[in-house]
């Protein structure tokens, strides 16, 4: 009886010990997805303030009157 309640302790710690292998494998890939993701977004608000800079020092259009355009179906 004791032989047995140790196999299957044994067995338990086995099982925790693989989930655990695999709970860590995947927080390592998860914050390997957030840190990329991370440098994405830094990019991304980098080449939104060149374009906010470009709209701001570019030189005001001329002013169009839509009675002027052509409707898209002609």
């Amino acid at each position: 009886m004791a032989n047995e309640t140790m196999n299957t302790t044994d067995t338990r710690i086995t099982d925790l010990e693989i989930k655990i292998s695999y709970a860590e494998d995947l927080i390592d890939e998860l914050n390997r997805t957030v840190y990329r993701q991370q440098q994405q977004i830094d990019l991304l608000l980098v080449e939104i303030k060149a374009l906010r800079d470009m709209v701001r020092n570019a030189p005001p259009a001329e002013a169009r009157n839509l009675r002027d355009e052509i409707p898209p179906h002609y």
